[in-house]
Protein backbone atom coordinates (compact mmCIF):
# COMPACT_ATOMS: atom_id res chain seq x y z
CA UNK A 1 0.00 0.00 0.00
CA UNK A 2 1.26 3.46 -0.93
CA UNK A 3 1.50 6.10 1.80
CA UNK A 4 0.28 9.59 0.91
CA UNK A 5 2.65 12.51 1.46
CA UNK A 6 -0.26 14.83 2.36
CA UNK A 7 -1.57 15.29 5.89
CA UNK A 8 -4.50 17.49 4.78
CA UNK A 9 -6.30 17.04 1.45
CA UNK A 10 -7.84 20.04 -0.33
CA UNK A 11 -9.09 18.41 -3.52
CA UNK A 12 -9.57 14.92 -4.95
CA UNK A 13 -10.67 14.76 -8.58
CA UNK A 14 -10.72 12.18 -11.37
CA UNK A 15 -7.85 12.74 -13.76
CA UNK A 16 -5.54 11.37 -16.43
CA UNK A 17 -1.77 11.09 -16.31
CA UNK A 18 0.10 11.40 -19.59
CA UNK A 19 3.27 9.54 -18.67
CA UNK A 20 3.52 7.30 -21.73
CA UNK A 21 -0.01 6.13 -22.47
CA UNK A 22 -2.89 7.88 -20.74
CA UNK A 23 -3.70 6.39 -17.35
CA UNK A 24 -6.92 7.09 -15.48
CA UNK A 25 -6.95 7.66 -11.75
CA UNK A 26 -7.40 10.15 -8.96
CA UNK A 27 -5.51 13.41 -8.49
CA UNK A 28 -5.04 14.53 -4.91
CA UNK A 29 -3.94 18.04 -3.96
CA UNK A 30 -2.94 18.56 -0.36
CA UNK A 31 -0.74 20.53 1.97
CA UNK A 32 2.49 18.65 1.16
CA UNK A 33 2.23 17.98 -2.58
CA UNK A 34 0.51 16.86 -5.77
CA UNK A 35 -0.37 13.17 -6.08
CA UNK A 36 -1.75 10.93 -8.83
CA UNK A 37 -2.92 7.37 -8.13
CA UNK A 38 -3.79 4.95 -10.94
CA UNK A 39 -7.21 3.28 -10.63
CA UNK A 40 -6.06 -0.09 -11.95
CA UNK A 41 -2.56 -0.44 -10.53
CA UNK A 42 -1.99 0.74 -6.95
CA UNK A 43 1.78 0.64 -7.47
CA UNK A 44 1.54 3.17 -10.34
CA UNK A 45 1.52 6.60 -8.71
CA UNK A 46 3.18 10.02 -8.92
CA UNK A 47 3.96 12.12 -5.86
CA UNK A 48 5.43 15.60 -6.34
CA UNK A 49 6.18 17.71 -3.24
CA UNK A 50 5.40 21.42 -3.54
CA UNK A 51 9.01 22.47 -2.94
CA UNK A 52 10.02 20.38 -5.97
CA UNK A 53 7.57 22.13 -8.37
CA UNK A 54 9.27 24.78 -10.50
CA UNK A 55 6.20 25.95 -12.45
CA UNK A 56 2.80 24.82 -13.70
CA UNK A 57 2.14 25.12 -17.44
CA UNK A 58 -1.52 25.27 -18.49
CA UNK A 59 -2.69 24.78 -22.06
CA UNK A 60 -5.31 27.52 -22.47
CA UNK A 61 -7.66 27.51 -25.46
CA UNK A 62 -10.48 29.82 -26.54
CA UNK A 63 -9.30 32.72 -24.32
CA UNK A 64 -9.48 30.69 -21.12
CA UNK A 65 -12.79 28.96 -21.76
CA UNK A 66 -11.17 25.52 -22.05
CA UNK A 67 -8.06 24.08 -20.42
CA UNK A 68 -7.55 20.56 -21.80
CA UNK A 69 -4.41 19.72 -19.81
CA UNK A 70 -1.69 21.10 -17.63
CA UNK A 71 1.84 20.11 -16.73
CA UNK A 72 3.96 20.37 -13.61
CA UNK A 73 7.61 21.12 -14.33
CA UNK A 74 9.84 19.93 -11.51
CA UNK A 75 13.29 21.15 -10.60
CA UNK A 76 15.01 17.77 -11.10
CA UNK A 77 12.74 15.17 -12.72
CA UNK A 78 11.26 16.89 -15.77
CA UNK A 79 7.68 17.63 -16.74
CA UNK A 80 4.56 15.64 -15.82
CA UNK A 81 1.34 16.20 -17.82
CA UNK A 82 -2.15 15.73 -16.41
CA UNK A 83 -5.79 16.41 -17.26
CA UNK A 84 -8.79 16.60 -14.95
CA UNK A 85 -12.52 16.88 -15.32
CA UNK A 86 -12.47 20.31 -13.71
CA UNK A 87 -9.10 21.89 -14.56
CA UNK A 88 -9.94 25.40 -13.35
CA UNK A 89 -10.78 24.15 -9.88
CA UNK A 90 -7.64 22.00 -9.89
CA UNK A 91 -5.39 24.88 -10.91
CA UNK A 92 -6.96 27.14 -8.27
CA UNK A 93 -6.11 24.54 -5.62
CA UNK A 94 -2.55 24.23 -6.97
CA UNK A 95 -2.20 28.04 -6.99
CA UNK A 96 -2.60 28.10 -3.19
CA UNK A 97 0.68 26.20 -2.81
CA UNK A 98 2.72 27.12 -5.90
CA UNK A 99 1.79 30.80 -6.21
CA UNK A 100 0.09 32.61 -9.07
CA UNK A 101 3.41 33.83 -10.51
CA UNK A 102 4.49 30.22 -11.12
CA UNK A 103 1.41 29.26 -13.17
CA UNK A 104 1.94 30.13 -16.83
CA UNK A 105 0.06 29.40 -20.03
CA UNK A 106 1.70 27.36 -22.75
CA UNK A 107 2.48 28.75 -26.16
CA UNK A 108 -0.31 28.69 -28.74
CA UNK A 109 -0.01 26.82 -32.01
CA UNK A 110 0.87 29.99 -33.93
CA UNK A 111 3.45 31.08 -31.35
CA UNK A 112 5.20 27.72 -31.66
CA UNK A 113 5.06 27.94 -35.45
CA UNK A 114 6.47 31.48 -35.45
CA UNK A 115 9.25 30.52 -33.04
CA UNK A 116 10.24 27.52 -35.16
CA UNK A 117 10.27 29.59 -38.34
CA UNK A 118 12.51 32.20 -36.69
CA UNK A 119 14.88 29.48 -35.49
CA UNK A 120 14.92 27.76 -38.88
CA UNK A 121 15.44 30.80 -41.09
CA UNK A 122 17.04 33.16 -38.59
CA UNK A 123 17.41 36.84 -39.21
CA UNK A 124 18.39 38.25 -42.56
CA UNK A 125 22.01 39.26 -43.09
CA UNK A 126 22.61 42.89 -43.84
CA UNK A 127 24.76 44.01 -46.77
CA UNK A 128 27.54 45.21 -44.48
CA UNK A 129 28.16 41.76 -43.01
Amino acid sequence: MVQSINTKVDLVVAGTSYLGLGKYGKIMIGDKGFEFYNDRDPQDYVQIPWDEVDCVIAEVLFKGKWIPRFALRTKKNGTFSFATRNPKRTLRAVREYVGAENIVSSLSFFQVLRRNLKLRFGRKKSKTE
